[in-house]
């Protein structure tokens, strides 16, 4: 691997993640399994095994699947109040849906964002 890397800004960075791409050259494919991150690019060869997302990922979609199920499920009840089954209908499918939808993006974007930043044994890509 080169010491020579090209500038990413942090914005773009964070976006290629989110699109599991690889965060240095947005082309390769930065996931080998569902959520598990590919140990190089296969693009570019930039080592993304030094990762260390843990739980973030999770804690993150989380946070934004609660804050839209409870503010769909409040105007819902406050608008026509349902049925508990109705509600069950509605967010069951739609947390399940949201969660795994969102999970490896995020998964990525913070990969990008760990890389970006120089952390956890990304500390070649870190930039003054």
């Amino acid at each position: 691997m080169s010491n020579t890397r090209p500038t990413v800004s942090l914005l773009a960075a964070i976006r290629r993640g989110f699109f599991m791409k690889c965060p240095r050259c947005g082309k390769g494919n930065a996931f080998r399994r569902f959520l598990k991150v590919a140990d190089h690019c296969p693009s570019c060869g930039e080592e993304l095994f030094h990762h260390e997302a843990d739980d973030y990922p999770a804690y993150i979609v989380v946070s934004i699947v609660g804050h839209l199920v409870f503010s769909g499920v409040l105007a819902l009840e406050l608008a026509y109040t349902p049925p508990y089954w109705v509600h069950f209908a509605i967010w069951f499918p739609f947390v399940a849906i949201a969660t795994l939808g969102l999970l490896q993006p995020v998964k990525g974007a913070v990969v990008a964002l760990q890389w970006r930043l120089g952390l956890h044994g990304f500390e070649a890509t870190r930039r003054t």
